[in-house]
């Protein structure tokens, strides 16, 4: 009797499961985790046997019922934060996150900083010697 209810009440959810949207869950998922193996290699693209295992639990926990989050954080809880490409902010990488925009604003403050000033130029007025060197050499040119 208490397997008939719980069928029961698993029945509209089973029936509810697309599993095409289920799918593209997983296919996008799989783009957002990092095989443990493959450095720098998401699970999709990896031919690892580790990666393969990886891309069979995400799918076993969609057809669960977790939410990309849970699945995200049952990831992260089973193999660190290496796994995930967009690692979570926290205290511990905080100084990764902070590190970018702080060497940016550095950057920009010392560019600033040293920025050429036009010097006052002073002007003159060429003498008649100048003035004749110059014409000279102007029609030298022509």
């Amino acid at each position: 009797m208490k397997y008939l209810i719980l069928l029961l009440l698993l029945l509209p959810s089973i029936a509810c499961a697309d599993p095409a949207q289920d799918e593209a869950r997983a296919q996008k998922l799989f783009s957002e985790v990092r095989c443990v193996q493959c450095q720098s290699e998401s699970i999709q693209d990896s031919d690892a046997a580790i990666a393969a295992d990886m891309r069979r639990e995400v799918r076993a926990d969609i057809a669960k019922g977790m939410s990309d989050a849970q699945i995200r954080t049952s990831l992260y809880d089973h193999y660190g934060d290496y796994v995930l490409f967009r690692p979570r902010l926290t205290k511990s990488n905080l100084i990764l996150w902070a590190l970018p925009p702080l060497i940016a604003l550095i950057g920009a403050g010392l560019l600033f900083a040293r920025r050429k000033t036009p010097e006052n130029s002073i002007t003159s007025s060429l003498s008649a010697e100048e003035r004749k060197k110059l014409q000279e050499l102007l029609k030298k040119h022509d």
